[in-house]
Formats: structure tokens, C-alpha cells, sequence
């Protein structure tokens, strides 16, 4: 019988010992100031390129893990630095992710580096994907992609909500819909190329946490991108449409495939705002004074503590076995994926608000990183799939019924 262990190989004890180097010498000494500015922090995702945190080498890196755990314990620990900062490095990924997932080998050797830049001059990339009708509800989505058969060219139209990187980014994945009255079955996903005219952006939209990374709505005005921008071959395409229209099982549609592929990691991300929380309000615990002692000392002081420890633990535990199933082809039968990043988001907003609680007024004030974390939480229970919705996976899952 094959040994089980939960222990890290060296390899993963280096990239853990890593990440959290950069994270806690480059990214958390400049959280607060990023923060504030609301700005995309370009001289951190250049530092990040230059010691080899942001590219496509990386996340192959990651990706090539047989274990799986690689890039979820990256993430945790960038993210343990600032979630703001997390997501301008890591917020390319998930466009790198729809790219990996759905694009052919010569896709991705043509698209996955411009989605990175250079080292001197580094770019991100955008997935786009909600729409101000459509976020949830992704069977709603509007956005239209037109074949040209005269040019050879694929022509959208719609509007794309809440895009991380949007407008800034050097290339954008835009999810839209073929055949309107297949609905998710019968959308696709394209690359729209640097410098493409017709896609426009909103300014940058002003948000309660993540205030470092970029989101911006995105419009797209007879958008046209060549025909080699379609993920996958058209051909392809043709016979998935085809088979939706026999009434045949269909794959997963394209923004589905992405998230699925990208919630434990977003989970970890979560992770590393919980665990950031935590280990702040335990330090100050021990060190507090009230009454003559240090708070730690009271029993509910003590016990929120270890409620948080206990919860953020629990959480790992379902994040990395999401992501050993889906590096190693096993199915999400229960929806062990949308478990994950369910329970690691709801885990982030808990505990962050936990360690507000235990600084009393001190974690009110700006002075202490506790209330940027606790805005940085709650987007985990609100992106790639509200807490809601990741219940109605599971739940659909657990029970083969379609429950509405």
C-alpha cells in the first residue's frame, strides 16, 4: 500500500520559503502605500518578473506539480503579503488559465508571452467574462462573436463587467456567446490582440478591497479579431455546436472550464488573507496588556484564536485536495472545487473580522493591516462564483438535481 503523507517535498518547502521571502521583504512593506494609491503597483510586478514570480516559466512550474500543490501554496503565500498587490501578479493567470485550458499548442505559444511582456517591460492579461446581465447567470451572457466567412474573421460586440486587468492589459480573453439559443453550450472564448481598435475601457473602477489591482468594465464595438484568435479550432467549435443542437451532452463551457481549473487557487489566495489576519491578532494578543495581562490569557480572546486557527486549517485541507483532483483528472463528483473556494472565502471574511474584533478600536484604524484585509476578504465570496452559487454546484453535484 502506498505511504499517505501530508508533508511538502523539498521542492515545495523551497518555493513555499520562497514566495513568502518576496511576499513579506518586497510585497507587505509597500501594501499599505498601493492601497491607498489605487493603482496598479508596475515596479512590483517588475520586480516579481525579474526574480522569476511573474511569467509563464512559473506557473508551468507550478502547473507541471503531479501533486497539484505547487501554485496553491504560492498563492497563499503571495497573498499573505497583500491581496491587492496578489492580484496584479497573479491576476494574468486566469487569462493564462482559459488559454492553457481551451487554445491549441501553437495558441499558446503565440499568445501566453504576450501576456507577460518582458522583464523591462512587463504586461498582464485580462479574462473577461461578466456581464453587468450576466455574472452569475452566465447562460444570460450577451456578448456576440460573428464568424466573417469573407475575411476570416471573428466580429463581438457586447459589454464585460468587473474585468481584472481590464483595458490596461495587453491581451484580453473574452468569453462570448456563438449560438445564442444554446445558451453557456453554445459560447466560445477568443483572444483579442494588443492594440485591437474597437475594445475600449471604463476608468478604473474604484473598490472596497483589492485597491492595487486593476478592474475595469470593458466594451467591445464590432470588435475584429482574425480567425486564429478562437480558442481551439473552429472545427472543433462547429462539431460542439452541432452536437448541442442534437440535444447531445455537450462539454462545459468556456468560462466554466476556466473557474473550475482556477477555484482551489483562488481558495488559497483566500487562505493567505485568513492566515495574515490570524497570525497579526495572535501576535497582538500575546503582547496586549488589559488588566494587568495580556488579553491572550482570556479564555474568549484564546478561543476565537483558535476557532480561526482550527477554521483556516480545515480550509487548507479541502483546497489541496481540489487541487491534487484536478492536476491528476480525478472529477469534482461533490463539487470538491466550489467546496474550496467556498469555505476558504467564507473562512477569509470570518477571520479577518474576527481579528478586527480582537484589536478593538486598534483594528479600526488604518495604523494596523487588519481592516485592509478584512476589505480584501470579502471579494472571495463574490468572485469566480458567489459563495451562492459555488452551494448550487455543490448541491447540484451531491443530489443530480437540477436545483434552481
Amino acid at each position: 500500500m502506498a505511504e499517505f503523507s501530508l508533508d511538502l517535498n523539498e521542492e515545495q518547502r523551497d518555493l513555499r520559503d520562497w514566495v513568502h521571502g518576496f511576499a513579506a521583504d518586497v510585497v507587505r512593506p509597500a501594501a499599505a502605500e498601493w492601497d491607498a494609491r489605487e493603482e496598479t503597483p508596475w515596479p512590483i510586478v517588475q520586480e516579481a518578473a525579474k526574480v522569476g514570480l511573474y511569467g509563464f516559466e512559473f506557473l508551468a512550474t507550478c502547473w507541471a506539480d503531479p501533486t497539484g500543490l505547487s501554485l496553491p501554496i504560492a498563492s497563499e503565500e503571495l497573498f499573505w503579503g497583500d491581496a491587492g498587490i496578489g492580484m496584479s501578479i497573479f491576476g494574468t493567470s486566469l487569462a493564462v488559465a482559459a488559454i492553457f485550458g481551451a487554445g491549441t499548442p501553437d495558441q499558446l505559444v503565440e499568445w501566453v508571452p504576450q501576456c507577460f511582456g518582458t522583464v523591462d517591460e512587463p504586461a498582464v492579461a485580462a479574462f473577461c467574462t461578466s456581464e453587468p446581465e450576466a455574472g452569475s447567470d452566465v447562460g444570460a451572457m450577451r456578448t456576440r462573436a460573428r464568424y466573417d466567412e469573407a475575411t476570416d474573421e471573428w466580429v463581438l460586440s457586447g459589454q464585460k463587467a468587473y474585468a481584472t486587468n481590464g483595458g490596461i492589459a495587453a491581451v484580453h480573453v473574452v468569453t462570448a456567446s456563438v449560438d445564442p439559443t444554446l445558451g453557456s453550450r453554445g459560447q466560445a472564448a477568443f483572444v483579442v490582440p494588443p492594440g485591437t481598435p474597437g475594445l475600449t475601457a471604463t476608468r478604473k473602477l474604484r473598490k472596497l478591497g483589492l485597491r492595487a489591482s486593476h478592474t475595469a468594465d470593458v466594451f467591445l464595438d464590432d470588435v475584429r479579431v482574425p480567425g486564429r484568435c478562437l480558442l481551439g479550432e473552429k472545427e472543433a467549435l462547429d462539431e460542439r455546436l452541432a452536437r448541442a443542437r442534437s440535444g447531445q451532452r455537450a462539454a462545459g463551457q468556456a468560462a466554466m472550464r476556466t473557474f473550475e481549473l482556477s477555484r482551489p487557487t483562488v481558495g488559497a489566495q483566500a487562505l493567505g488573507v485568513a492566515r495574515a489576519a490570524y497570525e497579526y491578532a495572535l501576535d497582538y494578543a500575546k503582547e496586549r496588556v488589559q488588566f494587568g495581562r495580556p488579553i491572550i490569557t482570556n479564555q474568549a480572546v484564546a478561543f476565537a484564536l483558535a476557532d480561526m486557527k482550527t477554521e483556516i486549517d480545515a480550509a487548507r485541507l479541502l483546497v489541496w485536495r481540489a487541487s491534487w483532483m484536478g492536476r491528476n483528472n480525478r472529477p469534482f463528483s461533490a463539487g470538491e472545487g466550489s467546496m474550496s473556494k467556498l469555505k476558504a472565502g467564507e473562512v477569509a471574511v470570518s477571520v479577518t473580522e474576527k481579528a478586527v474584533q480582537l484589536l478593538g478600536g486598534a483594528g479600526f484604524l488604518r495604523d494596523h493591516p487588519v481592516e485592509r484585509w478584512y476589505r480584501d476578504a470579502k471579494i472571495y465570496t463574490i468572485f469566480e462564483g458567489t459563495s451562492e452559487i459555488q452551494r448550487l454546484v455543490i448541491s447540484r453535484a451531491i443530489s443530480g438535481v437540477q436545483i434552481r
